[in-house]
């Protein structure tokens, strides 16, 4: 414990400086393009995955394998400068509106943050991120960028303001490599294509799912990530201390692993809503409890879980990626105008 932390907890009548929300989003966003950089193949064969009921691909090898052969390696990065830019967005709103909502539970004396306000204001933060970004504007930018480039052969197009969450899945769903055979033709035309067919809501496909996955795991996610800090590292927000990357890390895998975990169902369902159309008919899942139930009658409740492999290998790495950037600069923050600063 450095004098400074020990000074403030000695003086309890003066809170403690925290990092504002505007550092904690811009750290978020930065580290948000180092995951994505690194782990976008994970993420691609873990909606394949989810979606193939044949059992055309025996695991993940045999998936990235088949995906690489038949639609080239470039199709494991669909979209990579896309779903970085994205990323930022997805990344700043998380920790821009986490830090705004422990505000709120901070003690008035001592400027600290209770676990039950870190619970709920991670829940809170992914609630937000999943209603705005993650049902219709989700995780993959990427996809309609490399089917459109098979048919532009160009990369200035529209791509790099494109929507995804549903369009992600209806994107990443679609085999093969002749771009005339595919019903979407990038991100801009297949949401104007579920907007035509579907309506409006029809972008917000899955959204319960989605909320209950996203709530869960951010509440789980900030919690544990303090919690770890200070269990291992002794590590206390304000203190002035800059953990090393690799200690980042390990918190980051630690807290990123008990969310897959926890929300597996919610996650398969979210992809099956925001996958299904009305071609040839009605809608086979009628919302999200109706989900469950027919895909753990039909296939059992191993199928509520699949794609938690792929999961456990994109989320905690990509946690401990994003925390080792996030975490070197809110320290560098704290220690050059938190510590130094008069309170």
């Amino acid at each position: 414990m450095t004098v400074h932390q020990e000074n403030g907890l000695n003086n309890g009548r003066t809170p403690q400086k925290s990092i504002p929300p505007h550092m904690k989003a811009v750290s978020g966003s930065l580290g948000g393009i180092v995951e994505a950089c690194c782990l976008q193949p994970i993420d691609v064969i873990k909606t394949r995955l989810q979606l193939d009921r044949s059992g055309a691909y025996k695991g993940i090898i045999h998936c990235g394998a088949t995906v690489a052969r038949t639609e080239g390696v470039r199709a494991l990065w669909k979209g990579l400068t896309p779903f970085s830019t994205h990323l930022t967005l997805k990344y700043a709103l998380r920790m821009g509106s986490n830090a705004v909502l422990q505000s709120a539970f901070k003690d008035s004396q001592t400027g600290k943050v209770s676990n039950h306000g870190r619970v709920l204001s991670g829940f809170g933060a992914g609630v937000l991120e999943a209603l705005v970004i993650v049902t219709p504007f989700e995780e993959n930018w990427e996809l309609g960028f490399v089917e459109k480039c098979k048919i532009n052969k160009s990369m200035n197009s529209d791509l790099g303001w494109d929507i995804g969450g549903v369009v992600k899945i209806r994107l990443q769903q679609q085999r093969g490599l002749s771009p005339e055979l595919l019903k979407y033709k990038g991100p801009i035309h297949c949401a104007r294509t579920i907007i035509r067919e579907e309506g409006l809501r029809g972008l917000w496909s899955g959204a319960a799912p989605t909320v209950m996955r996203n709530g869960t795991n951010q509440a789980a996610m900030f919690t544990a990530k303090n919690a770890y800090d200070v269990l291992l590292w002794k590590k206390h927000e304000g203190d002035g201390t800059v953990l090393q990357p690799w200690q980042s890390m390990i918190s980051g895998f630690l807290a990123g692993t008990a969310g897959p975990l926890c929300t597996g169902p919610f996650d398969v369902v979210k992809t099956r809503l925001m996958a299904q159309t009305r071609d040839g008919g009605d809608l086979k899942y009628k919302g999200m409890i109706h989900a469950i139930r027919t895909i753990y009658a039909e296939e059992g409740l191993r199928a509520l879980w699949k794609g938690l492999l792929p999961r456990l290998m994109r989320i905690p790495p990509g946690q401990a990626i994003m925390w080792a950037v996030a975490d070197q600069i809110t320290g560098l923050y704290e220690r050059r105008y938190l510590i130094n600063a008069p309170l």
